[in-house]
């Protein structure tokens, strides 16, 4: 059965998808989606994490809806002194 949630993606631009989401009654993983493992080298130090993924969900299972618009970057007037009045009266030194 399908869990549905909707989530905003900034990567590689920002979208609007359609995702699945683990089981929360789920008695593997408890409703996390999987288990983390750390592992270590041959010293025995620690070398990283693996996430081994549950059954009860397909991480790659998502829908894209909708592109979202890129947000105009707005200048800070605080900060700018070219924003307030297009000159200043600081040296540039």
């Amino acid at each position: 059965m399908l869990r549905l949630r909707l989530q905003v993606v900034d990567w590689p631009r920002r979208t609007l998808v359609l995702t699945d989401t683990p089981d929360p009654d789920c008695a593997t993983c408890g409703g996390e989606g999987g288990h983390a493992y750390d592992y270590g080298d041959e010293n025995g130090e620690y070398a990283g994490t693996e996430w081994e993924p549950c059954d009860c969900w397909n991480e790659n299972r998502r829908w894209t809806l909708l592109p979202l618009p890129r947000r105009p970057r707005r200048r800070d007037r605080a900060r700018d002194p070219w924003a307030a009045n297009g000159y200043s009266d600081e040296p540039p030194f």
